[in-house]
């Protein structure tokens, strides 16, 4: 996600770069039409042009809105995942029974096994939210010509690979088994809990709490894979997309009579300015069309947030601050926890 640096003008004209270019020409060539080759009839009324611009603006801020709303509920949601982790653990660190030396190494060899399956649980559901649908955009993400290039981990690694380090041979064969990556493992930790708890290292009221937070990390999980698997409607996205569309190709036909008109007027006390008036619709058309197009591009930009595209909910940052953290509560070596996400141009992933 766009840090707080990166919502300049700036960074928005650079975004939309492409069509602004597209824009110039376009003006440009309705008022040569007008002026030069003296097309007049490549006019339309401006009044009807305002009120299609009115319905325009009115879909394209619900289409913005709900966009809005899928983005800050998938936070939401990754808020809740970073809450439930940190208490998880330290819940576990904290009810064992503590007899002896000797049993306190044992507990705190079992605490990094779930600590560490957790952070694979971490792993596997950020992979899931990143895996590919066919409704979502193809962000090329890395290539050359890129303005902005940033960093997506998810897509610079195998899941499997990932997986290696936090979980024992035979449980990465069992979860790479499965088509839910994540509830296999979330399973594994409920197993092993139970397990723990029959063998007495936790009391079984222990033991119903760690449940409860496995149901609210699973419901969590539900939630955002809810998101993931159901797009925004297209039918409200279409809708949006052609009434703009329409709208950027009548606009110049209402606006440059107007000037014209205005030209006029003026060619009595200037006649100059007057002949030349009617040009200076070309900017004031590209301000107006880019300004309804910017608005449907972060509509469109925020209908998917997981998908990997600068504006997204950073889930990749999200799930390496909470492996830190848990690392960080159980005393693992510095060394052994990895370092946070490089954020290439100020954008978080």
């Amino acid at each position: 996600m766009y840090t707080q640096r990166r919502f300049p003008m700036k960074g928005l004209l650079i975004w939309t770069i492409r069509e602004t270019l597209f824009f110039i020409f376009f003006a440009t060539v309705f008022t040569f039409l007008y002026k030069v080759v003296n097309i007049k009839w490549l006019q339309v009324p401006l009044v009807p042009v305002s009120l299609i611009g009115t319905a325009v603006a009115f879909m394209v801020g619900f289409q913005n809105n709900a966009a809005y709303d899928r983005i800050w509920e998938a936070r939401k949601i990754w808020g809740g995942i970073v809450n439930g982790s940190r208490s998880l653990i330290i819940n576990i660190r904290d009810s064992f029974y503590l007899h002896s030396a000797e049993q306190k190494v044992e507990e705190k060899q079992i605490l990094k096994v779930i600590a560490n399956r957790h952070i694979a649980w971490l792993t596997a559901l950020r992979y899931a939210m990143r895996a590919k649908k066919q409704w979502e955009t193809n962000y090329n993400y890395n290539h050359k010509k890129t303005v902005y290039q940033y960093n997506i981990p998810e897509f610079k690694s195998q899941l499997v690979d990932e997986l290696k380090p936090f979980l024992s041979e035979i449980e990465l064969s069992k979860v790479m088994q499965k088509d839910n990556k994540p509830n296999a493992i979330i399973s594994l930790q409920s197993q092993h809990l139970r397990m723990l708890t029959d063998e007495n290292k936790f009391w079984h009221f222990s033991f119903l709490n760690f449940q409860q937070s496995l149901q609210e990390l699973t419901a969590l999980q539900g939630k955002a894979e809810r998101i993931k698997n159901f797009p925004y409607p297209k039918q409200y996205g279409s809708i949006g997309y052609h009434f703009v569309h329409i709208f950027m190709w009548l606009l110049p036909m209402a606006i440059i009579p107007a000037f014209a008109e205005i030209g006029v007027k003026i060619s009595s006390a200037n006649p100059l300015v007057g002949d030349y008036f009617v040009w200076l619709n070309i900017p004031f058309t590209v301000i107006v069309i880019w300004v309804f197009n910017t608005m449907l591009r972060v509509g469109l930009a925020g209908e998917n947030p997981f998908e990997g595209s600068p504006n997204d909910v950073p889930i990749s940052n999200i799930s390496r601050g909470i492996t830190r953290d848990i690392l960080q509560i159980i005393d693992e070596e510095p060394g052994n926890i990895p370092e946070p996400f490089e954020n290439i141009n100020h954008i978080e992933m």
